[in-house]
C-alpha cells in the first residue's frame, strides 16, 4: 500500500500566487496530470496531497519555478508549461528563460516548448541559412518569425523580409479574384495574422509603410540582394528547384534566410519536383548550413493534430 502524504507551500504575494495558480487555476491541474498527485489552492497557500515521492518531486517542481522567477524580469505560464514538458526546472531552464525570445513592444515574451524547437532557436543563432521542415504545428513559421522581429526590435537586423510561393492547396491565381495584388494577398495572409500577434498594430503598421518589414510573393525575390536582413521563406515545399535557387542566391552581407516547410504537403502540379526535397541532398555538407527535422511528437497545437498527422501517415506508409 502507497504511503499518501501532504504538505503545503506557502505564497509569498498575489504576483507568486497567480504565477503557480495560472488562469482559472490551469497549471494547478497541470501539476496533478504531471505528478498524479492532487493540488488544491487557497488563498496564497497549495496543498499537494498523493504518494510521498510525487508529492516530494511537485513540491521540489515549485520552488524551484518560484527561485527562477526570483532571477528574470518575469516568468510566464509558457515558461511554466515549458519547463512540465521538459521535466525541467533546473539551471539549464533557468538561462533558457533569461536568453527568451522578446518579440513584441509590449513585452510578450515566447519560449521553446519542446527539445526541437529549442534546437531550431539555437540553429538560426548560430547558422547563417537555416532549413526548418516537419509536419504542421510544429512552430517552425512561428518560432522563425519571432526570431525575425526580435532581431529587428534588438537591431540586430535592419529589416525582415517574409516570403512564401503564391502555390496553395490546389488553386489558381487567375481563378480568384480581382486584381494580382489581390489574388495574392489570400496566400500572405497567415504572415501577417502572426505579426499582428507578435507586434502592437501601430507599431506594425510604421513597419510595413516603411518596408521595415516585408512581405511578398517568391516570384518577387528574382533580381534582388537582400544585406541586413532576416528573410523567411514560408510553405518552402511549393517552391520549385529553379526557385529555391534563386531565393538562397538573394542572400547579402549581415543577413539571415530561415527557410520552413513540409515535405508531405506538396501542392505543386502534377510531376512538379519540389525544390525543399532537393535542397536536402544538394546543401546538407555546407558549414553555416542547417537542416532541423521535426517530427509529429513536437506539435505544439491541439492533441488531435498529432493523431491526424499519425493517420495520415499510416495510411501513405500502408499504400
Amino acid at each position: 500500500m502507497r504511503k499518501i502524504t501532504t504538505q503545503k507551500i506557502f505564497l509569498a504575494n498575489k504576483e507568486q500566487t497567480l504565477k503557480i495558480f495560472g488562469r482559472n487555476d490551469k497549471l494547478l491541474r497541470l501539476l496533478e496530470k504531471k505528478f498524479n498527485i492532487t493540488v488544491i489552492g487557497r488563498g496564497d497557500d497549495i496543498s499537494l496531497k498523493g504518494k510521498a515521492s510525487e508529492v516530494s518531486k511537485a513540491k521540489e517542481f515549485i520552488d524551484k519555478m518560484l527561485s527562477i522567477s526570483q532571477k528574470v524580469n518575469t516568468i510566464t505560464e509558457d515558461d511554466i508549461l515549458f519547463a512540465l514538458d521538459q521535466n525541467n526546472a533546473g539551471p539549464g531552464l533557468e538561462e533558457a528563460l533569461k536568453d527568451r525570445i522578446q518579440v513584441s513592444t509590449n513585452r510578450k515574451h515566447i519560449v521553446p516548448k519542446n527539445p526541437a524547437q529549442q534546437k531550431y532557436v539555437e540553429s538560426i543563432k548560430e547558422n547563417e541559412i537555416v532549413f526548418s521542415i516537419g509536419p504542421a504545428g510544429t512552430g517552425k513559421t512561428y518560432l522563425a518569425m519571432a526570431m525575425a522581429v526580435h532581431y529587428l526590435i534588438a537591431k540586430k537586423t535592419g529589416r525582415v523580409i517574409l516570403v512564401r510561393p503564391a502555390v496553395e492547396a490546389g488553386e489558381k491565381l487567375g481563378f480568384l479574384p480581382g486584381d494580382l495584388q489581390e489574388k495574392i494577398n489570400p496566400y500572405l495572409r497567415p504572415l501577417y495574422d502572426a505579426l499582428y500577434e507578435m507586434l502592437e498594430a501601430d507599431k506594425l503598421h510604421q513597419y510595413l509603410q516603411r518596408n521595415i518589414i516585408e512581405i511578398a510573393p517568391l516570384a518577387y525575390m528574382r533580381g534582388r540582394t537582400f544585406n541586413d536582413s532576416f528573410i523567411v521563406l514560408d510553405e518552402a515545399q511549393n517552391s520549385t528547384p529553379e526557385q529555391m535557387k534563386m531565393f538562397l542566391t538573394r542572400l547579402g552581407f549581415d543577413s539571415k534566410v530561415i527557410v520552413t516547410g513540409d515535405i508531405t504537403q506538396i501542392d505543386l502540379p502534377g510531376g512538379t519536383a519540389s525544390g525543399l526535397i532537393e535542397v536536402q541532398h544538394i546543401l546538407k555538407d555546407i558549414k553555416g548550413i542547417d537542416f532541423v527535422y521535426f517530427t509529429e511528437k513536437d506539435v505544439v497545437r491541439h492533441k488531435l493534430v498529432q493523431e491526424i498527422i499519425r493517420a495520415y501517415e499510416k495510411q501513405k506508409n500502408n499504400k
